[in-house]
């Protein structure tokens, strides 16, 4: 059965316009188009089921974008939710009113600020703009402050606190949202400490948080500082932590291990702090036990890697510092997975079996912050 002949008519007038992207709302029955005029609406007649006359609705507007009724592919989903979508076609994509085909746009390599525009008129939702925002050229396009808005405004309607953190991740790129913002969305964390998680993954070394530097901080600094300056990477680590900066970030982490909720936050939180102690990372793991790890740091210490000497010859009280530091570089996921193979439990339960990996770090941290 044909389109109705006033439908086919205005849909052959709307596609033959300068179409930048195309949005069907099945439920009411109508097909958007986004041109540089605006938006412009075709509101459908059907003459047989819904289903059905969408369906050819569909197939008209691919046969005027691709020459081929068939459509998008569905069956690439995986495919294309990898970024594997051919930049050269990405503006077609939009064009066919295709949920997954918008998908396939904001997953590619080659997504534009000016591509990300349309997409996200196409399809907005928190899980598009995380996808877009994550590449450099949007973040650091037009649409960057307004997706970043977009995900501030949603972040009480998340419930996986994998998105949380990724949403707070993103919007504190730079340029994205203003300092007040930032400041609010880390009040968040006071009473839900997922957001915190997000902080650190983005800017550990620029926190809101308000904490005096270490005590040690001003005497090691003189002794560590032209180590660093040489390319000693140990001594730089170590001046990071000890800094105001420094423990900020050690009194966040301490904070998030001591009561997170579930494992998604753990996985974040230990993601995160992978990355800060990479710098420092000098051998691969050799256990998921913390005993262990602590085994193999000490073994580093007194090692004769000459970074470590260096520092250990005119600053030999900074031992302990040193092998805090070491043993949470060798931290990562993979000291929870024993457990959380084995559970999957949340709260009060998960805590107490996380206790093992939670304690020892627990106590490390102490040692950077001076507490021991």
């Amino acid at each position: 059965m044909d389109l109705s002949q006033e439908d086919s008519l205005r849909l052959n007038v709307l596609l033959h316009q300068d179409i930048e992207a195309i949005r069907i709302d099945e439920s009411k029955m109508i097909v958007y188009g986004l041109s540089p005029m605006g938006e412009a609406k075709v509101q459908l007649n059907p003459n047989c089921r819904d289903e059905q006359y969408i369906k050819q609705i569909k197939e008209v507007i691919s046969a005027h974008v691709l020459g081929s009724p068939g459509g998008y592919p569905i069956y690439l989903r995986r495919w294309t939710r990898m970024g594997q979508a051919r930049d050269e076609s990405l503006d077609r994509l939009l064009k066919l009113g295709e949920p997954e085909a918008v998908v396939a746009v904001v997953h590619a390599k080659g997504l534009t600020d000016e591509l990300a525009r349309r997409a996200w008129w196409a399809m907005p939702s928190s899980v598009n703009a995380r996808c877009m925002l994550d590449k450099q050229s949007v973040a650091e396009g037009k649409m960057g402050p307004e997706l970043a808005s977009f995900l501030l405004e949603f972040l009480p309607f998340e419930e996986e606190p994998r998105d949380i953190v990724e949403s707070v991740r993103l919007v504190l790129k730079p340029g994205l949202i203003d300092d007040e913002a930032v400041k609010t969305l880390w009040a968040r964390g006071s009473r839900k400490n997922v957001f915190l998680v997000g902080f650190l993954h983005t800017i550990p070394d620029a926190l809101p948080e308000q904490v005096p530097a270490h005590r040690q901080y001003a005497e090691y600094q003189k002794i560590l500082q032209p180590l660093a300056e040489q390319g000693n990477a140990m001594a730089k680590q170590l001046l990071r932590l000890l800094s105001q900066a420094g423990q900020a970030y050690v009194k966040t982490v301490s904070n998030i291990i001591r009561k997170p909720s579930n494992q998604d936050v753990v996985v974040a939180l230990l993601e995160a702090i992978e990355k800060y102690f990479e710098p420092v990372r000098l051998a691969e793991p050799v256990s998921t036990d913390m005993a262990e790890l602590s085994s193999q740091a000490a073994q580093l210490c007194a090692g004769d890697h000459p970074e470590i000497r260096s520092i250990l010859q005119q600053l030999p009280e900074a031992e302990d510092l040193l092998h805090a530091m070491l043993s949470l570089a060798l931290v990562g996921v993979h000291v929870v997975n024993p457990i959380f193979a084995l559970t999957d439990s949340m709260g009060t339960v998960m805590r107490r079996k996380l206790e093992p990996v939670s304690k020892p770090m627990l106590a490390q941290l102490d040692i950077l912050a001076g507490k021991k």
